[in-house]
């Protein structure tokens, strides 16, 4: 267990210590001596509903749950729904409270078969865990596009120019959603703009089709100093900061998703971009 976990629980023990202190101030079957009982918990699909679970906490005499999916502790109920939109494998852990102290779960994996149709991700390898699933390219030398520790990172200056990209099938008229997180140093004279167009991107050659979809620009006032987030929050240029994110596409086929940036330096660290995705909205 790491530190902030041996942490969290500490405090979480003393608070729950305060609270059943004072609300059973002659009980001794609330105290929290003794051996608290096993963390156990069950999983189980929704019938009829796509990628839906029921988590249900069955640790004896628990009254607090902390869940874990996979993407850090956070307190829920005794009994959660989970949807998980993306097919993969997913950790669960419980950490969970009783009057006798806290226990946690060992991690069981919930195999998600296929994704969901309508909220699935359909961009490949969108958490960078994938660099088979990207082509990076080189427009003019002096900048760089590589995977490291989970994200696509772009590093160099000198006015030059890179991107990487990958084809997508998507579908006319229906509504998808766009997102990434990006994060950076902060770079001078630059840019960093995702794209939807419909031709293959070719190495020593810009690409613009489709047009700036959402992107970081300098010169419109983002990226300057230190940051991090969605694109959808620190970006300041493309289309898509109007919509929400929400794009749809005119004709059904391949699309090609296309980021690519440039200029003088995009900084100490580089500017990096991680869980991109495109899903539909319903």
């Amino acid at each position: 267990m790491n530190r902030a976990m041996k942490n969290y629980k500490i405090l979480l023990i003393g608070f729950v210590a305060a609270v059943v202190s004072s609300c059973f101030p002659e009980n001794e079957d609330y105290s929290l001596g003794g051996q608290p009982p096993v963390a156990t918990f069950t999983v189980e699909s929704v019938s009829g509903e796509n990628n839906t679970y029921i988590l249900k906490n069955t640790t004896e005499g628990a009254f607090i749950s902390i869940w874990n999916y996979g993407n850090g502790f956070s307190e829920g109920s005794q009994e959660d729904t989970l949807f998980l939109p993306d097919a993969g494998d997913y950790e669960i852990q419980l950490v969970t409270v009783s009057s006798s102290g806290s226990d946690t779960s060992d991690v069981e994996v919930l195999t998600v078969a296929t994704s969901d149709p309508a909220a699935g991700n359909i961009v490949v390898g969108g958490r960078m865990d994938d660099p088979d699933a990207w082509t990076t390219f080189t427009i003019t030398d002096g900048v760089s596009f590589s995977v490291a520790d989970g994200k696509m990172t772009g590093i160099g200056g000198g006015w030059g120019h890179a991107g990487f990209y990958q084809p997508i099938e998507v579908i006319a008229g229906k509504e998808y959603a766009f997102n990434a997180l990006v994060s950076g140093s902060g770079a001078s004279d630059t840019w960093f703009e995702v794209y939807f167009g419909s031709s293959e991107p070719v190495d020593y050659s810009d690409y613009s089709d489709g047009g700036n979809q959402v992107g970081l620009n300098t010169w419109a006032g983002c990226a300057t100093s230190e940051f991090s987030g969605s694109i959808l929050n620190v970006g300041c240029a493309g289309e898509l900061l109007e919509s929400d994110g929400k794009i749809t596409f005119a004709q059904t086929g391949t699309v090609y998703l296309v980021v690519k940036s440039g200029g003088a330096s995009l900084g100490d660290t580089g500017i990096s971009i991680d869980n991109i995705e495109l899903r539909g909205t319903k």
